[in-house]
This record gives C-alpha cells, structure tokens and sequence, in this order.
C-alpha cells in the first residue's frame, strides 16, 4: 500500500512539474516505436478505442468522447499525430494526460511512432462532449 502511494505521489508531482510545459504553445509528447513495414496499419476505429481507454480523472469520461482529441493523422508508415487539447491551461493532469494519449495510442497493433501536440485553438467548450459523455455526466 505504501509502495502505492510512493508511486501516485511520484505521478502527481511530475504532473505538477510537467503542468507549465503543457500550456505552452509547443508542448508534445512521444510513444512508440517504427512500425515493422510488413505489419498492416492499424485502423483509425482502433486509435479511437485506445483513446477512449484514457480517462479525464477528475469526471472520469475518456479523452474522445470530452472532445479532447481534435484531429488524428495517420501517416503512411504507421506513424501517427493526435492533436488534442485540455479543459483549461491550468488543468491539473495537463503535463500527465498528453503522454496517457500517446501511450495508449502507441499500444494499438500497426501504429508506429506517436506524436500528441497540445493545441489551444479552438478553445474547448462543453459543446464539443459527445452525447454519450453526455449521458454520463447527466447521470453523475
């Protein structure tokens, strides 16, 4: 239990430190490996699944359906650039979630290298949650 809060605590104060890098205009964050060129690129649909598997911790609804995720590019090569951006510039995980985003996208069979640039414009706003993030948040 102890070891468990030695590692969230750890996490937490990253975040905190990582937190004025991301509300810079050039923040990005990086996962993944060359994809074997033999191996068939992942779909999009499978991108969008791993990303719904990253979770805003504080409602607890996942980056896509928040509206978060602004635009994925895959490339030729399996490589793929997610531009996203965050509730707010003073958003508490803003230095974690970026590399939660790469991460799981980097994960998905038949992605290359990921790259996950913080975006400020257009400014998110509650209109861009999705009506199943929607029911969720009616629910809480």
């Amino acid at each position: 239990m102890t070891e468990e809060l030695d590692h969230n605590e750890a996490q937490l104060m990253q975040a905190l430190a990582l937190q004025d890098d991301a509300v810079s205009k050039d923040f990005k964050a990086y996962a993944g490996e060359p994809k074997p060129a033999d191996e068939k690129n992942a779909s999009k649909e499978d991108i969008i699944e791993a990303l719904k598997t990253v979770c805003d911790p504080e409602i607890m609804i996942n980056v896509y359906d928040m509206g978060l995720i602004y635009d994925i590019r895959q490339k030729d090569n399996g490589d793929v650039e997610i531009d996203m951006t965050l509730t707010a510039p003073t958003c508490p995980v803003a230095g974690v979630l970026p590399q939660q985003v790469a991460d799981a996208t980097a994960l998905v069979e038949g992605v290359g290298k990921v790259e996950v640039k913080v975006v400020w414009e257009p400014a998110w706003s509650l209109d861009k949650i999705s009506d199943e993030a929607r029911a969720m948040i009616d629910l809480l």
